[in-house]
């Protein structure tokens, strides 16, 4: 047992640089084999190129809004505006939609030029996963929307990332054009209506004018001035004649100021109706850019992945850590069995 004992002390005041030393050769051989397989796995990979787009969102969707509308008080109606955070954060959900994936995947033919086997039952998780992998999207500190991809083949990198950002104005054009659509035939309807309802009421005055109702307000005034001359003078015609204009006012004087009243209303909502519909039928007609591209992406000149260097270092400091706890391990086990006996 005091042997037993002093080989333990012995053991922890040999500290680990002399247990290393002791057993370097065993650790120089797993760190040569760690380096040598190392290094054969990692030119087996197949070299990727990254190529990117960066992209800063615009403050406003709405062309109506940015050019026609009088309130251009906010920044956010400003057509040269840059967006902010919620911008961003809207641009990287346009990104990362199914039909901006789709195109790609289709355009690309990704099913093949990732080698994925087609008939495998799992066949679209696994070209979704590989999409997912190779292709991102994120916002950076600058509120700018970063889009990389990384590909075997430099040039098909660099068309898929500006392929992206263009496609980037292509769907969210066609998200926002088809409500503009639906919002312009809702307000060109009304339009529609209320031109019809002037052209009634138009009518119906003109009807009213073949009666002698030119206007009622004038036309009361001055017929009840001359009835009170023709009545001081005696002048029966004349009084006849007037009793005759004024019975046709009677009659028809009521349904002109309703009409005219309505009329006026009617002009006045048709003409802000109209700018309404001119804004609406804008953006139901227009496209509008919503990123700034600061960056276009370029086929790159040297691959990003695999780093060879950083592979052999990671594998090697790995497998050495490993031998060590294994050592130690078995230390541990001799130990325990010297112990008990």
């Amino acid at each position: 047992m005091p042997e037993e004992k002093d080989y333990i002390t012995d053991f922890d005041s040999t500290g680990l640089i002399g247990f290393l030393y002791k057993r370097r050769k065993i650790l120089v051989i797993v760190a040569l084999s760690a380096i040598i397989v190392s290094s054969v796995v990692s030119f087996l990979i197949h070299p990727k190129y990254k190529s990117t787009v960066i992209l800063f969102p615009s403050a406003t969707s709405s062309i109506s809004k940015s050019l026609l509308s009088e309130n251009q008080l906010s920044s956010k109606n400003d057509i040269m505006q840059f967006g902010e955070e919620d911008d961003a954060e809207q641009l990287l959900q346009v990104l990362n939609s199914d039909e901006i994936r789709n195109y790609i995947m289709e355009k690309y033919d990704l099913i093949r030029h990732y080698r994925i086997d087609e008939k495998s039952e799992f066949k679209q998780t696994e070209l979704i996963n590989e999409y997912h992998d190779n292709i991102s999207f994120k916002r950076t500190e600058f509120m700018s929307v970063k889009i990389e991809v990384l590909d075997e083949n430099p040039q098909i990198a660099a068309n898929i990332a500006n392929d992206i950002a263009a496609l980037l104005d292509t769907v969210k054009n066609r998200m926002q054009k088809t409500r503009a659509i639906q919002g312009f035939n809702i307000v060109a309807n009304e339009y529609k209506n209320i031109l019809s309802e002037i052209k009634i009421k138009e009518d119906s005055l003109n009807v009213l004018r073949n009666f002698g109702v030119i206007d009622y307000v004038s036309q009361s005034e001055v017929y009840g001035s001359e009835y009170a001359i023709a009545l001081s003078k005696g002048n029966r015609e004349g009084i006849k004649a007037l009793e005759e204009k004024l019975r046709i006012l009677a009659n028809f004087g009521g349904a002109y100021v309703s009409i005219s009243e309505n009329l006026e209303h009617d002009r006045k909502q048709l003409r802000q109706l109209k700018t309404k519909y001119e804004e609406a039928k804008v953006d139901a007609e227009q496209n509008i850019t919503h990123a700034f591209i600061v960056n276009h992406a370029f086929p790159a000149e040297k691959k990003s992945y695999p780093v060879r260097w950083l592979i052999v270092v990671v594998s090697t400091l790995s497998a050495l850590l490993g031998s060590v706890l294994i050592i130690l391990l078995f230390e541990n086990i001799q130990t325990s069995r010297i112990t008990k006996k």
